[in-house]
């Protein structure tokens, strides 16, 4: 299984640890994993984000499919970077 890079890296604010850079579909779910918050895990964009991303590491979904996914999970758990 070959990691996914992302065009542009998506850039997090976890609280409490600051910001992350998440390059690729493998840091993507490592992220989802690690950090995210408890309240977001169980929603739909979350879920998705999490399929997407692994299916792209199996080749089934695009970087960017997985990137799109992965951004919406992120600005409904409220974790995009400002500017961003």
């Amino acid at each position: 299984m070959e990691d996914v890079l992302f065009s542009h890296p998506v850039v997090l604010n976890l609280r409490p640890t600051g910001q992350r850079k998440v390059d690729s579909a493998y840091e993507a779910i490592e992220a989802m994993h690690d950090g995210w918050p408890d309240r977001s895990t169980h929603s739909r964009a979350y879920r998705r984000a999490l399929r997407t991303c692994r299916d792209a590491l199996d080749g089934w979904q695009s970087g960017s499919s997985c990137r799109r996914a992965f951004v919406k999970a992120a600005r409904s758990a409220r974790l995009i970077a400002p500017g961003r």
